[in-house]
C-alpha cells in the first residue's frame, strides 16, 4: 500500500482549519459592521466579541489541540512505513469527525453531541497511536 495515501485525511485535517480561520473573519468583520463588537476590549478579552465569534473562535483553538497529534501520529506510521488499511481508515475516521466536531461546535454547539463526536475522534488517534506503537516495536523496525 502506498505510505504517502496517510497524507489525504492530513491535508483535509489542515483544509478544515484554513476554512475555520475564513470564517472566523467573516464574522468577526460582520460583527464589526453591526456594532455588536466592544471595540475597546477585542484586542485582550474574548467576550468583547458576540457570541457566533466566540464560538468559531473556541473552535480555531481546538484545531490546534487534538489535531497535533494526529498530525504526530500520522507522520510516525508514514516514517514506520506502517501505513495500512486500518490507519487509513482511523484517519479518515478521524478527520471526517473533525469535520463533524467543528459544525457541531460552530452551529449549535450543543456540549453532548460535541464531546462524543470529539471522543470518538480521540479514539480514533488512540487506535492510530497503538498501531505505530505496535510498528516500532516490531524487530524489524528496531534495527
Amino acid at each position: 500500500m502506498n505510505r504517502n495515501l496517510i497524507f489525504a485525511p492530513v491535508l483535509v485535517q489542515v483544509l478544515l482549519a484554513l476554512v475555520v480561520y475564513v470564517l472566523l473573519v467573516f464574522a468577526k468583520v460582520r460583527a464589526m459592521k453591526t456594532g455588536l463588537v466592544d471595540m475597546a476590549r477585542r484586542a485582550l478579552y474574548d467576550d468583547a466579541w458576540p457570541e457566533g465569534v466566540i464560538k468559531i473562535n473556541n473552535n480555531i483553538r481546538n484545531q490546534f489541540e487534538l489535531p497535533v497529534l494526529f498530525y504526530v501520529v500520522s507522520i510516525a506510521l508514514w516514517a514506520l512505513d506502517a501505513v495500512g488499511i486500518a490507519a487509513l481508515i482511523a484517519a479518515w475516521l478521524f478527520a471526517t469527525s473533525r469535520i463533524a466536531h467543528a459544525y457541531v461546535h460552530i452551529v449549535p454547539n450543543y456540549v453532548p453531541v460535541r464531546r462524543r463526536v470529539f471522543t470518538f475522534g480521540w479514539l480514533m488517534v488512540v487506535a492510530m497511536t497503538v498501531l505505530a506503537v505496535w510498528e516500532s516495536l516490531d524487530p524489524a523496525n528496531l534495527l
